[in-house]
Order: C-alpha cells, then structure tokens, then sequence
C-alpha cells in the first residue's frame, strides 16, 4: 500500500511509501483519509508519526502525471465530490480531492512529522496540517515549487504565515525555493535537525512522551490549542475553561487525580 498504517503499543505510524521520492497520488489521498478515521477513533492510540520511506524524500509532493476522474455530468461530479462516503465505497479512479477531506478533519490527537530529504507541494501542505512537532534530517528541504507552474494558492491552503513569519512564508510561496533544514529550524518550522539516521528515533522519543499522558488531556489541549487560534481572546479563555471542567468530569473530580500523576523525568 502505498500509504501504509500501523500501531505500535500507543505509536500509530503513517508512512508514505511511493517509490524514491514518495510522489502523491489521488489513490494515496484516499486511502490517508480512511487511515486517519481509524487514527482517530482508535483510543489506544495516544499519538501518531509520520514519515516518508527512504532517505529521499517525505514527499516530493502530487504527481500530477496520474490519472485522475472523469464525470460524465456535471451532477455526478458534484456529488462525487460532496459525499465523501460514496467515494469510499465507489471503485472508480480517484482525484485529487481527497486531499482537501484529509485537511477538513476534526484532528485532536497530536503527530510527529520525521522529515527526510524531500517536503515540496502537498507533502508540505501535510506537513504543516497534520503534524505539530517536526524532527528533520540535515538534508531536508521544505518548498512550494508550484508556483513555476502556475500553480499558486499554497499560501491559503497552508496559511503558512500563521505558523512562521510572514516574510519567511512569503518568501517560500513567491518564490519557488525551498528553506534547506536550518533555515527551516530558525522560521521554527521544525523543532529539531538531526543526522539522517536519528530522524525517526528523535521523533520517536517526542512520541514516547506524549504517549505517557492521558489521552483525555492530550485531546483536551489539542482542542483548545487548535480552536483557540480562530477565536476572540475571551472567546479561547472561555473554550478552555469548559473543556477544562469536561476533563475533570471525565476523570471523576479530584479524588481520581493521583491516578494520573507520575513521576517526571
């Protein structure tokens, strides 16, 4: 498979495997949309990584060379295209719109991105949606190469200037070229540089961490964090303070709290 899934023990790890730099296709969307369903729903499951196979790239992006679908009305594009439970049960070709029903999901459960090599185009739009720590390897390149095509937009599909400085996104979208690892590590588009063969061992030990708390708190946090962004400041506070007395329901008010605590490392 292409996009392969698995579990292990509170890890769930995504990896994408297409060859020596780990191209997109439409089929590749789909079968990622159906694997974060299970991510998600999993409650074994603390925390995830995501990683391209190989040294090469984590993707160099969409193959735009792939076939994609053809409708032959406008009505069964339509609804192709609105029905996200038809296009999994259908076996005609995909498109690319998969893509955009992986970004629209609700994702409170936190992932590592191990970046190797190559993170253009859709790679990089996966990059920054789906993942909220990122270890690269000191070869790593983070670009927008579209737009020498005439492809513009990554801009909004990332809202990249939210997430490091705007000079630094502007740069990267306007221009073409990709930020090399530490110019990556310095916008704090990653956290971490390290040799190619720690990459997957560095995000490993982030995932180990996360993986040792709640999986209540981590969603509580994930949500107030995410959600936050979009709100008024009082707004944010009054979010968190609710899913706040949520949480504390659910572990039963305070004579349950000792069986969350630990000692710390």
């Amino acid at each position: 498979m292409p996009i392969e899934y698995e579990r292990k023990g509170k890890i769930g790890y995504f990896t994408i495997r297409n060859g020596s730099v780990n191209p997109m296709t439409p089929a590749m969307h789909k079968e990622l949309y159906g694997h974060m369903l299970e991510f998600l729903a999993d409650d074994n499951v603390h925390v995830g990584i995501m990683q391209g196979a190989g040294d090469r790239a984590f993707s160099a992006g969409d193959d735009i060379k792939t076939p994609y679908a053809k409708f032959d009305t406008p009505m069964a594009e339509l609804e192709y295209y609105l029905a996200p439970k038809h296009r999994m049960e259908t076996k005609e070709p995909d498109t690319f719109s998969w893509s955009r029903d992986v970004l629209a999901l609700d994702r409170f459960k936190p992932i590592i991105a191990a970046v190797r090599g190559y993170c253009f185009g859709q790679g990089m739009i996966y990059l920054s949606h789906l993942t909220d720590i990122r270890v690269a390897s000191e070869d790593a390149k983070f670009g927008f190469p579209e737009i020498a095509y005439g492809m513009g937009g990554a801009g909004g599909s990332t809202r990249l200037s939210r997430f490091i400085p705007h000079t630094v996104a502007m740069e990267m979208l306007l221009t073409g070229d990709p930020l090399d690892a530490q110019q990556a590590l310095r916008a704090n588009l990653v956290n971490a540089v390290v040799p190619a063969d720690q990459v997957l061992a560095k995000a490993e030990a982030y995932a180990e961490r996360i993986a040792r708390h709640p999986l209540v708190a981590l969603r509580v946090e994930m949500e107030a964090s995410l959600r936050g962004m979009d709100m008024s400041r009082q707004g944010a506070l009054d979010h968190a303070k609710n899913l706040y007395r949520m949480q504390r329901l659910a572990y039963g008010g305070e004579e349950r709290v000792k069986e969350f605590l630990y000692k710390q490392d």
